[in-house]
């Protein structure tokens, strides 16, 4: 009989000692493969702007056009150089030399002639770079090459290749410093929460075991074109993976922390705690995951692609909290968490009594003592901040304002305003049926904003042919030369058209809507690099419109499910959306005081699927744990029950989340910094205040009746 039950026992402690270990090996793989797949991200990713738009999109047709009209695809990059005394003849010989040379900086490249400023104190030349070379690498030759060849002269690299390099530097950092800068936040919050250097490094192993298996899955569907890649995505992914990691990590080891007080046994704790974290994690992340694929439905591919990639990223997060992070702790036992290690106790200590010590019973009697004062109140402040909203301007910005601080495209761009037609270098195009060419010059050349027009030409040295107000073909008396004939392709040509604003600028952008407008009798379609930007600002504004609502539809159904309730899924998520409105009215406040007024039209969308997805997190943790303990207590004792053991772990969670978010400061994007600013407020406002007052004050005044229409009613009083 002993021999028998010797058996069973032996089994099982071979059981709790191979599966962490298996566990552990299996996940020890996957950070490795998912390490080395960190390098290859540059492979995979794209950031050219024009790839994201819907087929649909003007722009895009056109833009599918113009390497057939130009015989190239290349990227256009401005060099200008200024001497304030003007420039001299051996200046204009040094810039015909630099410009011979410039073309051999890269093989395909080609150079304009150089154009001297009216006034006499600038020139500028275009060199057309390859769209498939590192650009970066091309601007930063030609600087130094103009830096050693134009003595005297200030030159900088400006256009469309000088922004696209002054971006891609902007991203270089963030596989690097912003991972450190990240881990680094996260693991000084976790050892003041814990006060242990074991526990806080085995939750960041899990994490970023969780971003390595990501970084690994997505680098395979992206090569496979599944999923699509760019560095604002990247940076989002990081952020987002350690951070929910992170938070699901601290309320699994709060759970553990009770086990272990109840169970000699560590690995019984941990597989005991995994039970009871199981629905709330699954709930929490499958929110997230829901919101996030709600950007599917978006027109703007910059937007899609992030669904798909963060959603991956969020269902590791969960699959190393609920099986890595347990095996460790299931192995390493009570020792992670010394010095400050959990006993083994046979009374729990009161949560919610009159007697009961610390911060959150403290909080619990507050709120139970006067619910309808606390609701009025919290309400009042968080709407006083949803005024900010009057200041928010989000209609988009020009591309020289997307890398903050120092940048020598948006300088060379000012240099070439003072002294050049500011669109110089960076045309639109039209593309229009041969037959319509009369009809559409005219109403080019009443377009106000238009400085210029011309027909493309491959066999002219400049690549177009000078016209008329009415698309004739006149003669460059410079040259001397006859006209050449425009390019015509299966019975359409293009127009050149150099603008009289900036093409980044909000200006030319108007230049290009009241062009379609005087154009909206013909069958032409306008493109270039401005009506790029303003087709993106237009789809984000449309995507912000349509899944918006979807969002709010899809969780609040979410919820309905977790809480068997109706009403309790609309009261948490008319609170979420509060605390949404107001991070984003106090974030609209903060970037007219940092001189960041405008934002990018996906800067609301991007902060309400995070906030909204990421926000109710906290509200699932707290209302999983109320509904488990009404279900014994009561709803009114259920709530100071839950409120007291989930208070500590969800403050440290929305801390870190907010910690982790505010790490995108470190990249100096303009929608990186506003998009950090408004999460960070959003989750600080959803930790501390939303789910600390609001919603525990909620639920004690509305009662059993918050569970409606399910039947979870108060014991039975003795």
């Amino acid at each position: 009989m002993n021999e028998n039950n010797a058996c069973p026992r032996a089994s099982r402690r071979v059981i709790r000692t191979l599966v962490p270990a298996l566990l552990i090996l299996g996940w020890f793989a996957v950070f490795g493969f998912g390490g080395m797949s960190f390098g290859s991200i540059d492979d995979v990713a794209t950031d050219e702007r024009s790839s994201f738009l819907p087929a649909s999109a003007e722009s895009t047709q056109v833009q599918n056009e113009i390497a057939k009209f130009t015989g190239s695809d290349a990227i256009p990059a401005i060099v200008v150089a200024e001497r304030s005394e003007g420039l001299s003849d051996a200046d204009q010989q040094d810039l015909e030399t630099f410009a011979e040379a410039a073309a051999e900086v890269t093989p395909g490249a080609e150079t304009s002639p150089v154009i001297p400023s009216e006034d006499g104190k600038a020139a500028e030349l275009i060199v057309s770079i390859p769209s498939d070379v590192e650009i970066a690498d091309v601007v930063e030759k030609l600087q130094r090459n103009a830096d050693r060849t134009l003595p005297g002269m200030e030159v900088w690299v400006s256009g469309p290749a000088g922004f696209t390099a002054d971006l891609q530097a902007a991203f270089g950092g963030i596989d690097g410093i912003l991972l450190v800068v990240a881990l680094a936040v996260v693991f000084v919050i976790l050892v003041v929460v814990y006060r242990s250097l074991l526990l806080p490094i085995l939750v960041l192993l899990s994490s970023m075991t969780a971003l390595c298996a990501a970084v690994l899955i997505n680098v395979a569907l992206a090569r496979e074109g599944i999923v699509t890649l760019n560095g604002q995505v990247q940076g989002i992914l990081f952020i987002l993976v350690i951070g929910a990691a992170t938070d699901y990590s601290l309320l699994f080891i709060a759970r553990c922390r009770e086990s272990l007080r109840d169970s000699t046994s560590a690995s019984t704790a941990a597989w005991t705690a995994v039970r009871g974290v199981f629905e709330p994690i699954l709930a929490s992340g499958g929110t997230v995951i829901a919101g996030l694929l709600c950007l599917l439905l978006s027109d703007l591919g910059s937007n899609s692609a992030l669904g798909p990639v963060a959603a991956v990223g969020i269902a590791c997060a969960m699959l190393t909290t609920l099986t890595f992070l347990p095996a460790m702790l299931a192995v390493v036992g009570r020792a992670a968490f010394w010095p400050r290690s959990p006993k083994f106790a046979s009374s729990h200590p009161d949560l919610t009594g009159p007697n009961a010590r610390g911060l959150w019973p403290q909080v619990g009697r507050f709120v139970s003592a006067a619910p309808r004062r606390v609701v009025t109140g919290v309400a009042v402040v968080l709407l006083a901040g949803c005024a900010g909203l009057a200041f928010l301007d989000a209609d988009g910005v020009p591309q020289s304002e997307f890398v903050l601080g120092d940048s020598q495209a948006r300088d060379g761009q000012q240099v070439i305003d003072r002294h050049f037609t500011a669109g110089s270098g960076n045309p639109a195009y039209v593309l229009a049926p041969s037959d319509e060419r009369q009809q559409v010059a005219e109403a080019i050349a009443s377009t106000p904003g238009v400085d210029s027009l011309s027909l493309v030409a491959q066999d002219a040295p400049s690549g177009s042919t000078a016209i008329d107000d009415q698309g004739a073909v006149v003669a460059d008396g410079r040259s001397g030369q006859p006209p050449a004939e425009p390019t015509e392709i299966d019975g359409k040509i293009m127009f050149s058209l150099t603008l009289s604003a900036p093409a980044d600028s909000l200006e030319a952008e108007g230049t290009i809507e009241d062009l379609r407008g005087n154009l909206s009798s013909t069958q032409a379609l306008v493109g270039g690099s401005t009506a790029v930007d303003l087709d993106t600002n237009n789809t984000s504004s449309r995507d912000r419109a349509v899944i918006i609502p979807i969002v709010l539809v899809v969780i609040t159904v979410m919820l309905a499910l977790l809480l068997r309730s109706l009403l309790a899924p609309l009261l948490l998520l008319a609170t979420t959306v509060l605390s949404f409105g107001t991070a984003l009215g106090v974030g609209a406040l903060i970037f007219r005081l940092i001189g960041q007024p405008r934002s990018d039209p996906s800067v609301p969308l991007y902060a309400f699927v995070f906030l909204v997805a990421l926000g109710i997190d906290y509200n699932i943790f707290l209302m999983t744990r109320v509904r488990e303990e009404a279900l014994t207590h009561g709803t009114r004792e259920g709530t100071l029950r839950g409120l007291s053991v989930t208070g500590g772990v969800i403050t440290s969670a929305g801390i870190v989340l907010a910690a982790t978010f505010a790490a995108l400061l470190v990249i100096p994007i303009q929608f990186l910094l506003q998009l950090a600013i408004i999460v960070a407020l959003g989750v600080l406002l959803d930790a501390l205040i939303v789910r600390t007052l609001l919603v525990p004050a909620l639920n004690i005044w509305i009662g059993d009746r918050i569970w409606w229409p399910s039947q979870l009613a108060a014991p039975a009083k003795h």
